[in-house]
């Protein structure tokens, strides 16, 4: 056997040599090679090549006016058939709430062409013109099941009749208009209130009503003297001059006096309170008449 520590055979210089391949790459690899190793790069080839040639040639298929149009009339229709959808139509409107005058009015201001796709209605901003009705306080507007347009009102409750400038007129008890009347005759349960801003007491209006109690039969209405105080009119021209502060607790003094003398039935025409100290009666001039006379009668009787 040969040896292993043998030398080689001298080899022939006339023999072609094999091409050792070099293991080491080139630079231009090696730079590619880590350059694919940077997460912003392959985000970049992966995401922001595809994008940019997306985006580009949209805009250069955008960039002519025929393909512009065409796009546009493309989205139109497409509209118009989810818009005309059988299950987006309103057919009809219900108004729950509200009575039959406010309820016609309401749907005067609303003149809607049904049936009526639900993206054509601007529910805020009819929202708005029903409440701004006199006699409407809230409203709820929505689109339920079946195509119905619902329309929830809360009405303003009249408080009071108030005879301005406007003539007879209903206020609810924050002083707000709630609409018209006929005649006094019309509403008998509402008090009238009338003078210079009578329409911005309403409150205090109210609290002589509930205070008014045995005297809401004779009960003729409240007036604003100077827009300070109030007058309680009386059935037989009797008037009861209030004061500017504690009106209710005069307004039951007063009937407590006449629940104990009977003031109010006798020939009195205004009862001033405006003195708490020193309440003061006025009689009626036949009355002043008659008292006078009675006591030139006394004056002359004790001459004699």
């Amino acid at each position: 056997m040969r040896s292993l520590n043998a030398e080689a055979p001298p080899q022939d210089p006339q023999e072609p040599r094999m091409a050792r391949l070099d293991p080491s790459g080139s630079r231009l690899k090696y730079r590619m090679e880590r350059l694919m190793l940077t997460p912003l790069f392959r985000f970049a080839l992966r995401v922001g090549l595809p994008f940019g040639v997306c985006f580009g040639g949209a805009m250069a298929w955008f960039a002519n006016d025929d393909n512009r149009e065409s796009f546009s009339l493309l989205l139109s229709d497409l509209r118009a058939q989810i818009q005309e959808r059988p299950e987006f139509q309103v057919k009809l409107m219900a108004v729950d709430g509200a009575g039959p005058g406010v309820s016609e009015t309401i749907r005067q201001i609303l003149p809607l062409d049904f049936p009526i796709s639900s993206f054509d209605l601007d529910l805020d901003q009819m929202q708005r013109d029903v409440v701004a009705l006199n006699a409407v306080e809230t409203a709820q507007l929505r689109i339920r099941q079946g195509g119905v347009l619902q329309i929830d009102v809360t009405e303003r409750q009249p408080a009071v009749l108030w005879r301005g400038t406007l003539g007879l007129v209903m206020l609810d008890d924050g002083g707000v208009l709630v609409g018209p009347v006929s005649a006094r005759a019309s509403r008998p349960d509402l008090p009238v209130i009338a003078g210079e801003g009578a329409e911005d007491a309403v409150d205090e209006a109210l609290a002589l009503v509930a205070a008014a109690g045995p005297l809401t039969a004779r009960l003729r209405g409240f007036e604003r003297i100077g827009a300070r105080r109030w007058d309680v009119v009386l059935d037989r021209g009797q008037r009861l001059m209030l004061p500017e502060t504690g009106a209710v607790q005069a307004l039951e003094r007063t009937i407590a006096m006449d629940q104990a003398v009977n003031m109010l039935a006798r020939d009195v025409s205004v009862v001033d309170l405006r003195l708490s100290q020193r309440p003061t009666l006025r009689m009626n001039e036949n009355a002043a008449q008659e008292m006078l006379r009675i006591k030139a009668i006394e004056a002359g009787g004790e001459q004699g």
